[in-house]
């Protein structure tokens, strides 16, 4: 299936969850946030989440700092 990446257009595999994705990209213990078609999905819900044909996920990485 293809899923927008920040901004790419990805082709990943059909049972693709937001954690496989992360672990995917070696984000794991990151600190991150990932947003799926402009709402913020929480740490929580990431392995129970699906990616669909189509989706737009955005992931930053949080900043320290003053």
């Amino acid at each position: 299936m293809n899923v927008h990446i920040n901004g790419k257009l990805e082709s990943l595999p059909t049972d693709c969850s937001i954690s496989t994705l992360i672990e995917q990209m070696a984000l794991e213990g990151k600190r991150i946030a990932v947003e799926l078609n402009l709402d913020i999905v929480p740490k929580s819900e990431h392995l129970q989440t699906q990616l669909k044909e189509g989706d737009i996920v955005e992931i930053v990485h949080a900043i320290g700092g003053g």
